[in-house]
Formats: C-alpha cells, structure tokens, sequence
C-alpha cells in the first residue's frame, strides 16, 4: 500500500487508479478528495498494528490514547467527507455506489461509537466498535486482493469486475470482524463465571 500511495506523490494525472478517472480528473472537488483520502488512509491503515497490541495499551498508555485520538480524528473530519464524494463519483454504476455510501457511513459511525464509549469507560464496547472500524480501514487491502482474484480467476469485464470488488472489499471484512467480537465476548463470559465459581 505504501508503495502505491507514493506513485501519486508525483500528482501525475494518468498514474495507478487515476487512469480509470479520467473522466472525472477535471473535478476539483473529486481530485483534492482522492489526495486527501489516498495520503491520509495510509496512516489509518498503520495505526492498526500498534492500537490492538494488549503490551502498547498496558504499558504505552498515552501512546495508545493519542495514536486512537488521531485516528478517531482522521476519519471523522479528514477521511468520511472525501471517501463519501470518491463514492458519489464511483466507477460500476449505481452497485458500487451504493456500497461504497454503507462502507463510509458505517466505517463514520463504528468510529463514532467507539470514541463515544471510551468516553464513558465502556471499554469493552470501545473494543468492538474499533475492531469494526478497523475492519472497514482494512478494505482499502481487501479490495485491491479481491480485484486481483477476480480479474485473473474469471473471464469478468472491468465493470462487473468492479461492482462485484466495491461489496467484496468490506462485507467479508465485517463479518470477519463480527465474529472475532463474538469469540471474545464469549471468553469474557468463560472467564466471568470462572471468576464467580472460583470465589
């Protein structure tokens, strides 16, 4: 990911995805959205491997807290207003559109919900709603792994290609994330009643 975000730090018109834009290149609004969003995702995509790390929170406490605030930040105010007009003008039709609308307002309100939660000390539901945001933030590596099984496993054209990657891309994601949450309310509540029969 890193790789192809720094090919765009030439803002060269015709690089990677933009390629497939070139009718909406001329757009402002869309151009300094898909900057925003491609040079700012990537930080989303990094704060990943230090925020579910159980010895940073322990024992990185205020590094933990200000990578979360950041992260809360970059989504809220930088990264769902210009992921939401790079869905308005998504390729594949109306499909993709529309999947990419549910995938930047769930991925604004998991977000949401786990800043509101850690506010009121509810941690564990802080937990979960992050884990499903970060399922979301995930997507920008799913959807790229869909495209390439797709379009080198089946005899599909571009835009079917496409439309069929935009659900693909976090629907799997989410379910993954649903069933993770699952298995560790059910250890949480093993170890509750181990708790309780021990004392």
């Amino acid at each position: 990911m890193l790789r192809l975000v720094i090919r765009y730090f030439s803002f060269n018109d015709t690089v990677g995805f933009l390629r497939f834009k070139q009718e909406y290149i001329h757009i402002g609004i869309w151009k300094t959205a898909f900057y925003i969003h491609v040079f700012s995702a990537i930080l989303l995509l990094m704060a990943g491997f230090t925020q579910f790390s159980g010895y940073i929170q322990r024992e990185y406490k205020r590094i933990h807290r200000f990578i979360g605030k950041m992260y809360v930040f970059n989504i809220l105010v930088i990264n769902f207003p210009a992921a939401m007009i790079m869905a308005i003008y998504a390729n594949g039709l109306l499909p993709s559109k529309i999947a990419f609308v549910i995938l930047d307002s769930l991925w604004f309100w998991f977000t949401l919900k786990a800043f509101i939660e850690v506010k009121r000390k509810h941690f564990d539901n802080h937990r979960d709603f992050m884990i499903r945001s970060y399922a979301l933030t995930f997507s920008a590596i799913t959807l790229r792994t869909w495209k390439l099984i797709l379009s080198n496993s089946f005899p599909l054209d571009p835009l079917s290609i496409y439309m069929m990657d935009a659900w693909l891309g976090f629907v799997p994601n989410l379910l993954l994330a649903e069933w993770i949450i699952m298995r560790k309310r059910q250890r949480r509540l093993a170890f509750k009643r181990h708790s309780i029969k021990n004392n």
